[in-house]
């Protein structure tokens, strides 16, 4: 015999992670677990080292060439990572 408040085991994870705020931080973790999906494996080979520090993406280059061309394509590069994980998480990118 079932219970009429029953739910779901992802209704009560939804509901844990966004009592705690936890869905900003998942969606940052989310940004930059699709880097190589968004930006491809040779430009993956060439960074390192990516993190989210208030709501900035900083990405480390092993490369001034790489550097310089991503640099060029930074707004196209925010816009296509805060696609893919549905919100505005990064506003701006530093490339060091």
């Amino acid at each position: 015999m079932r219970k009429t408040n029953t739910q779901s085991i992802s209704e009560v994870l939804k509901s844990y992670v966004k009592e705690n705020n936890l869905d900003r931080k998942l969606n940052e973790l989310d940004l930059i677990k699709s880097w190589e999906a968004v930006m491809g494996k040779t430009v993956t080979r060439y960074t390192r080292n990516l993190y989210i520090q208030n709501s900035t993406l900083i990405v480390e280059t092993t490369s001034p060439i790489v550097r310089n061309e991503l640099l060029m394509m930074k707004e196209e590069i925010r816009v296509r990572l805060n696609e893919v994980v549905g919100s505005e998480v990064v506003k701006t990118i530093i490339f060091r």
